[in-house]
């Protein structure tokens, strides 16, 4: 049975820090690039940070570089979300996702990771506020 299961999330004052773990179960995870998605009430889902498969590149969305830090345990299984000088529009259901696309460049040569398989956590809520 394939599960992503997030956790860490929760309130915080604005300029605080955060972490989200996913741990993943059911496939295998070193074969998937991973990918944290947000999505806030009345806006769309919206991809926040991804990483290779084998943790050798990570991809950030303009509003969170900087601030935010994706990383991965393959022998665990795990990634992580390091949330730091948190803003109140950071408040949203943050949502682990395993196998859609990350495309990067390295010099001159264009490179995509995807996986056919696509599977998503449930969600867990970060809630920035004083």
């Amino acid at each position: 049975q394939v599960q992503l299961v997030e956790s860490g999330g929760g309130l915080v004052e604005p300029g605080g820090s955060l972490s989200l773990s996913c741990r993943a179960s059911g496939f295998t995870f070193s074969n998937y690039p991973m990918s944290w998605y947000r999505q806030s009430p009345g806006k769309e889902r919206e991809v926040v940070a991804q990483i290779t498969k084998d943790g050798d590149f990570a991809k950030y969305a303009d509003s969170v570089k900087g601030r935010f830090t994706i990383s991965r345990t393959n022998a665990e299984n795990t990634v992580l979300l390091q949330m730091s000088s948190l803003k109140s529009e950071d408040t949203a259901v943050y949502y682990c996702n395993a196998g859609s696309e990350i495309t990067y460049d390295r010099g001159s040569v264009h490179y995509s990771q995807r996986h056919e398989d696509e599977y998503w956590g449930q969600g867990t809520q970060v809630t920035v506020s004083s």
